[in-house]
């Protein structure tokens, strides 16, 4: 009975550090190249983020930057300070899979794969097909 309830215990630790871990990217990051700000949310289950800064919000005109290289046309006057470019992230087996990353750059979309590194920086793996032809980027976390 006293070897059962150690296990009982353990298991129930093993299921709170769990639950404790998913929420960890909530907050705000700053991109590899320090030119935005991203806060992740979370929305039931799933884990999103939008663009809340940017090092520079206008273009070389002066007009404020929008997501003109989208591939759909109704969507490119939308402005790139709060547009989602994390999308429906689940958190499974210490990581955050099955989402989409959005580079407004390109206006290209790409399945990423999010995971925390233990000095609290976090790896954005983007790609297409396979996640080991992709790109990682490394993000931190703003003070």
């Amino acid at each position: 009975m006293k070897y059962f309830s150690i296990v009982l215990l353990l298991v129930a630790f093993a299921l709170t550090g769990s639950a404790q871990n998913k929420d960890a990217i909530l907050g705000k990051w700053v991109n590899s190249t320090g030119e935005a700000h991203i806060d992740v949310t979370k929305r039931s289950d799933k884990y999103f983020g939008k663009i809340v800064w940017l090092k520079d919000p206008k273009d070389e005109k002066g007009n404020v930057k929008t997501d003109y290289k989208n591939p759909n046309t109704s969507l490119r006057s939308k402005q790139i300070v709060g547009l989602e470019i994390l999308k429906n992230f689940v958190f499974e087996d210490g990581k955050w899979t099955d989402g989409s990353i959005y580079d407004p750059k390109s206006g290209k979309l790409y399945s990423c794969n999010m995971t925390l590194k233990a000095n609290g920086d976090l790896n954005m793996r983007g790609y297409i097909g396979v996640a080991l032809l992709g790109r990682t980027e490394v993000w931190k976390r703003v003070k």
